[in-house]
């Protein structure tokens, strides 16, 4: 496959990926209202282990190399466990769409350890105005944009940071493995204890739970847990981790229109504004990734 030809696939991929994971967070705070954050993180986690195992099964892949264990820790740690767990937690203290904003600094960790952990080096200026979008969203976080815990925004800032770690490992692997099958294994390895986690965390009644939650893990536990990382793990590892990780920052205009409209959330003008400097800083970081 030539180069411009991987450069748009990736880029497709990953749009697609960033697409589906728009309603992750929307969904994550509809589900908490009757779910707990331990057990809505588990259960989503057990339910794409399922369907992941079957895939892997079904398709006969081949199991990964003894060296690629640790690696498919670290996607575990970052994506299956540390985010969705991270992102629960804050939903309880937060509205989604505040949350959202905090996409905003994914570019920019998925970046550095894309740095670390990928062997990639962009040009100094797409530090610059990686940073600068960063900058924009811890400005937007301090004058707290319609929120009133820190508590919901450090939880916010912790799953960001292990999610790019998640994304950069992951990207790295699915060159050699593909990205469903990367994340397909990671989901098998967490999943004796996320089952536990399950059992342990259970609602004593299923009665008092409604519709919108039990949809809301459905969309959870089959497209923000396993499918969306089919495109998005295959865009990464075609397009670079740096280069099309920067399409997270459209991802919370997808997200505060879902919060807006779906959810009947205030969306601010300050988000607003903040979202769209944030696009901006990440165009030109584009340029020079």
């Amino acid at each position: 496959m030539d180069d411009t030809r991987s450069s748009v696939e990736g880029w497709g991929s990953g749009l697609l990926g960033v697409i589906i994971f728009s309603g992750s967070l929307p969904a994550t705070r509809v589900a908490v209202a009757d779910f707990s954050p331990l057990f809505l993180t588990s259960a989503r986690a057990v339910i794409a282990a399922l369907l992941g195992a079957a895939l892997l099964m079904l398709l006969r892949q081949a199991r990964p190399q003894h060296g690629d264990v640790l690696s498919l820790a670290i996607v575990s740690i970052g994506v299956v466990i540390g985010f969705p767990l991270l992102t629960a937690l804050a939903l309880q203290h937060i509205t989604s769409a505040h949350s959202i904003v905090f996409i905003g600094l994914l570019p920019l960790a998925t970046a550095i350890f894309g740095v670390l952990r990928g062997g990639e080096r962009p040009k100094p200026m797409f530090w610059l105005f990686s940073c600068l979008g960063s900058a924009t969203v811890v400005a937007f976080a301090i004058s707290n944009g319609g929120s009133r815990s820190q508590t919901g925004d450090l939880l916010m800032i912790a799953a960001i940071i292990l999610c790019g770690l998640g994304y950069a490992e992951g990207a790295k692997l699915s060159r050699r493995l593909g990205g469903w099958q990367v994340i397909s294994w990671a989901l098998v390895l967490s999943a004796p204890v996320m089952l536990v986690l399950t059992m342990v965390t259970l609602p004593a009644s299923l009665e008092g739970i409604g519709a919108p939650a039990w949809l809301s893990l459905a969309y959870v536990s089959v497209f923000s847990m396993l499918v969306g990382f089919v495109f998005w793990y295959r865009g990464l590892a075609l397009g670079g981790i740096a280069g099309v990780g920067q399409l997270q920052l459209l991802q919370p205009f997808f997200g505060l229109a879902l919060a807006g409209f779906l959810l009947g959330e205030p969306v601010a003008w300050t988000m607003i504004v903040a979202t769209g400097l944030i696009v901006v800083f990440v165009a030109f970081a584009k340029r020079f990734a």
